[in-house]
């Protein structure tokens, strides 16, 4: 997808710079690092050599036997100056962790060692993540240096507050998780396709009282939505997050409206749906509910219950009948064996649903509470592309991929949204 330059700078957080560059190869990236001599204390260039698979570069005048070349491309034919190949052939220069003391050089424009030669000659955009004792980033001068990297262009991610490194320390300074570094850095990376548009995704699975401890629920992580939600996001759409009993952390700039059970989906929905221009429908919706849930714990000595079920809303069906012309409306089938992608098709045509993401629970690894999935994305364009297993993340790039083509399709007006009544093509 993307060339990613990591820089890797003296601190003790420079060994969340080796699941970034995990999590960015995972995503599709081509990653190289350059290590300041400090950064070496914390974490040796062999472990990132071992996951980006390319050379690890330190001094200003060491040669790359990779020649400048990152994962994946062909080697040139000439070896090209270190410091120079790197930072012009990335799509994105990321400083992570940047200390005091790298900011106090790129804010001033000094060019003592290979990471801050580079920024010195970077063309793409460039992003410092600052992290260090609270006391040192509150520092004005720290301060200062941000405020001008700032106000020449450079991407500044906020540390967090926390436990520091030094024994019994809280405070501002700690380098966000990589899954956030990642997140900042996709979004520079990604074009704003969907800039202007309003985006709502539901996410989770809903939990329908039993009594006041117990539920009926199903296996949902959320992880699916949440992807949808965040590539969404890095394309440039306002995005409304409904998520149904989800302990994950949204992207920045997602919204967030937390739910627990298909009544209060549905009604979140309801609210959210009319000012919405795409609904990506991830959630795993419970059908059926307990009839009068007890309002306090069912006592095991009171013997087995008998448990009474009535159907919940079809939330995906009732947004159908409310749809304007122009929206764009997609659901998720998890379904389970053989006949899954025609079970997915009855449901695309039956909900009148622009397009429908179809999964085979029945198989191992993926899907429900998994880190990856396998999908087939059908149209009601009778489109129908499958996505190999892949990382979640890149699955959610497959299925906006497929929102823009049906955007495009009804701006061009080769199929146009209509209300219920409207024939469906």
């Amino acid at each position: 997808m993307a060339r990613l330059l990591l820089g890797v700078s003296g601190g003790i957080a420079a060994y969340k710079a080796l699941e970034t560059a995990r999590l960015a190869i995972r995503s599709g990236h081509a990653v190289r690092v350059i290590q300041t001599p400090t950064s070496e204390r914390f974490v040796g260039r062999a472990s990132f050599e071992a996951i980006t698979g390319a050379p690890v570069l330190i001094g200003q005048f060491e040669s790359d036997s990779a020649r400048g070349a990152y994962p994946g491309e062909p080697l040139p034919e000439r070896a090209p100056i270190s410091h120079l190949a790197l930072v012009e052939r990335a799509d994105l220069y990321l400083i992570a962790p940047a200390s005091a003391n790298t900011l106090a050089k790129l804010a001033h424009g000094q060019a003592d060692n290979l990471l801050s030669t580079a920024a010195l000659a970077a063309a793409c955009p460039l992003a410092v993540a600052p992290a260090m004792n609270h006391r040192m980033y509150l520092h004005p001068a720290t301060q200062a240096n941000l405020k001008a990297l700032a106000a020449r262009g450079v991407t500044v991610i906020e540390p967090e507050s926390g436990e520091l490194a030094s024994h019994g320390e809280y405070g501002s300074g700690r380098l966000p998780d990589p899954e956030r570094l990642l997140a900042v850095t996709q979004a520079l990376l990604t074009a704003p396709t969907l800039d202007g548009l309003r985006v709502l995704v539901t996410a989770g699975g809903t939990r329908e009282p039993i009594d006041s401890v117990r539920f009926i629920g199903n296996r949902s992580s959320g992880r699916m939505g949440f992807a949808l939600a965040a590539e969404a996001a890095r394309r440039g759409a306002e995005v409304t997050l409904i998520a149904a009993n989800a302990a994950l952390a949204p992207a920045p700039g997602v919204r967030v409206c937390e739910v627990a059970t298909a009544e209060e989906l549905a009604h979140a929905c309801e609210v959210e749906f009319e000012r919405a221009d795409v609904l990506l429908m991830a959630a795993a919706v419970a059908d059926f509910r307990p009839v009068g849930a007890a309002e306090t714990k069912l006592k095991k000595d009171q013997g087995v219950p008998s448990l009474e079920l009535e159907p919940t809303t079809d939330v995906l069906t009732t947004l159908t009948e409310r749809r304007r012309a122009g929206q764009v409306l997609v659901g998720f089938a998890a379904e389970h064996g053989e006949h899954a992608i025609d079970l997915g098709r009855s449901k695309l045509e039956r909900k009148r649903l622009d397009a429908i993401v179809v999964n085979d629970v029945s198989r191992p690894g993926i899907a429900f509470d998994a880190l990856e999935n396998e999908v087939t994305i059908l149209t009601a364009g009778g489109e129908q592309r499958h996505i190999p297993r892949a990382a979640k993340d890149q699955v959610a790039q497959a299925v906006l991929d497929a929102v823009e083509r049906i955007r495009t399709e009804v701006s061009g007006g080769a199929r146009r949204a209509g209300p219920p009544s409207a024939t469906r093509v």
